[in-house]
């Protein structure tokens, strides 16, 4: 008895969080699966999976800086745009020389991760030594450079190897030969190989990833910077490395989730990863609550599946969608409504086991 309590204090102990989240994700996934195996899943809800777990995935990202960092990134959906192109080109370069669709997305994702994480420490060097308000206008530049430039990138492959043209497209491809980003027109006929199952097990793979870090000397670091600089540089933490690390980790990450969603879709445009896209994700975060892995799962869950629910209300839905929005930011921010909620719910419970008695 006394070893079984010590392997749960060794399992659980200071991972609780990440054992419940992932609990509740494997739980998650199970449903799912069972839903769609009896048809009880209508499939605008299934087209809608892989889309839910690449925004849950860039999602934790961003919370890994914001939250766990302290520091307000604009640039996110940048990052995922250099994923999701970066993972086009190779899925489509790899297709003939390795036929099966999972071997490539992994290593499409893998491949997509490295590059964001490179654009990430790239843009880290000078971003991170700036605060607050500053770095939330670069790094929202950041990713409206990136938009601009895959936008007016053109990129064909053939027997002879890429061939490459910015603004004006003067390629000239042999028999046979592919384009693989046409600027503004973005990536087409591209082999949908994304699947629900490498999303989740993504999340899962994310959510080891942060949890394990936030424990980690660097985590610690970084925790210890975000509660108060100063007392952090006086005992000789060195600020601008530990957020370097935390700023890359989650721009690989992101870059992940970019890969993922974008090889759940035939076309893909530059377009598509605007500065509307990186709040989007910041509300996902701020809505979750800021370090709160769980929460962020939970409110990036609701939000890209709420617009569909609401599709039936027509004209109506994404005012109703707003109000909710709003509604939840209140209360979540409000202590005096949170502190009722929780008393409430622990009236109930209380209520539920008397009754039970």
């Amino acid at each position: 008895m006394i070893k079984v309590d010590k392997l749960k204090t060794a399992f659980l102990g200071k991972n609780k969080n990440r054992s419940i989240c992932i609990g509740i994700v494997i739980l998650a996934y199970i449903i799912i699966e069972l839903m769609m195996f009896t048809g009880s899943l209508k499939s605008i809800f299934i087209n809608l999976l892989v889309p839910v777990t690449s925004y849950i995935i860039v999602a934790l990202a961003l919370n890994l800086v914001v939250g766990v960092s302290g520091e307000l990134s604009l640039g996110h959906a940048g990052f995922m745009s250099i994923g999701a192109f970066t993972g086009v080109v190779v899925a489509n370069v790899t297709a003939t020389m390795i036929p099966n669709d999972t071997i490539r997305l992994i290593i499409a994702i893998i491949i997509g991760a490295i590059v964001a994480a490179f654009f990430g420490l790239l843009i880290s060097i000078p971003v991170l030594k700036l605060e607050g308000d500053y770095l939330a206008i670069v790094t929202l530049a950041f990713g409206q450079i990136i938009k601009s430039l895959i936008n007016n990138t053109f990129l064909g492959y053939d027997s002879a190897g890429f061939h490459f043209s910015f603004i004006t497209n003067d390629i000239q491809l042999e028999t046979g030969g592919k384009m693989l980003i046409n600027g503004p027109i973005g990536a087409t006929a591209t082999d949908r190989i994304s699947t629900f199952t490498i999303g989740i097990i993504l999340v899962i793979i994310t959510l080891f990833i942060i949890f394990n870090f936030m424990n980690s000397k660097y985590g610690r670091n970084v925790m210890a910077t975000r509660d108060d600089r100063i007392a952090a540089q006086s005992v000789g933490i060195d600020i601008v490395k530990t957020k370097t690390i935390a700023f890359v980790i989650s721009a690989g990450i992101a870059g992940a989730a970019g890969v993922l969603y974008g090889l759940n879709f035939s076309t893909l445009v530059p377009a598509k990863f605007d500065f509307n896209q990186s709040i989007l994700i910041l509300v996902y975060v701020v809505l979750g609550g800021l370090g709160n892995m769980l929460g962020t799962i939970i409110s990036t869950t609701v939000l890209v599946l709420l617009p569909e629910l609401l599709r039936f209300l027509a004209d109506y839905r994404m005012l109703i969608y707003a109000v909710v929005l709003i509604v939840i930011m209140i209360v979540t921010n409000n202590p005096k409504i949170t502190e009722f909620l929780k008393k409430f719910l622990k009236r109930k419970n209380i209520e539920g086991d008397q009754n039970n008695g």
